[in-house]
């Protein structure tokens, strides 16, 4: 008996029994996350599995009864709502981070973001915008605020095409199928995208504070350790890949 525990061990290794936090997450962390996961499970052995998408999209997954443990929205009335009808623990609610929205062209665009700003959306060149889809995506819905603060929504509406979250969104002017993006800082500071493109910074009194905010759910069956690695976001570590990636630390409530 002796022998064959000490082949499981050799077989399994040494974080066998560590069993995995399953977190969804915001698309405009699909850059960093994964990294801070990656520190995280090499000081832990903790396994981490990510699922990404919009904020909205994911909220109704958990809504019905997707089996993740913790929630990484990228804003903070989604993990609002599922402390409501608690589906998750008020308790853990933690703003993690406020994001950025940038208007992104590939490096080879004529436009002349320095100069133009968001009014370069106007020139005739460009046909296609895109941003995250409004009805679910927190950066959908900032874009769309930025387009009316600064009132060219309704001439440039028709040119809108929705990406499900803010990563598709990214995407689409990446590859070409749309000439200019509203898109999340993260993303443009990614290793992906940074030397493709270059992107002006939208000013923050143009869109609603993008406060994003995590939780861990009610129906999680590793809340300890959910509760563990959320902890792991408020390090200094953490934070200063956050930062790394455009993300700027929020003020305590």
């Amino acid at each position: 008996m002796i022998k064959l525990l000490a082949l499981l061990l050799l077989i399994t290794g040494p974080y066998a029994t560590a069993q995995e936090i399953l977190v969804a997450a915001a698309a405009d962390m699909s850059a960093v996350l994964p990294q801070l996961v990656a520190n995280y499970t090499k000081k832990t052995g903790q396994p981490v599995k990510l699922s990404f998408g919009s904020s909205g999209n994911l909220t109704n997954q958990i809504r019905n009864g997707a089996p993740f443990d913790l929630f990484f929205s990228a804003d903070e009335e989604y993990p609002q709502q599922l402390t409501a009808g608690r589906l998750a623990f008020k308790d853990t609610l933690y703003r993690y981070a406020v994001g950025r929205l940038v208007l992104w062209v590939t490096r080879d665009s004529p436009l002349n973001l320095s100069t133009l700003g968001i009014k370069a959306l106007l020139d005739p060149s460009v046909r296609k915008i895109s941003i995250a889809n409004p009805a679910t995506a927190p950066y959908g819905r900032a874009a769309e605020a930025a387009l009316r603060h600064f009132g060219i929504y309704d001439q440039i509406s028709g040119r809108l095409v929705l990406g499900e979250n803010v990563s598709q969104a990214a995407q689409f002017v990446e590859s070409g199928n749309a000439q200019a993006g509203l898109i999340a800082l993260s993303h443009a500071l990614a290793p992906a995208m940074k030397d493709k493109g270059r992107y002006w910074t939208v000013p923050l009194d143009a869109y609603p504070t993008l406060n994003q905010a995590a939780v861990v759910l009610s129906r999680s069956k590793r809340q300890d350790e959910a509760r563990k690695f959320l902890e792991f976001l408020r390090t200094p570590e953490a934070t200063s890949l956050l930062t790394t990636y455009g993300f700027s630390l929020p003020a305590e409530k």
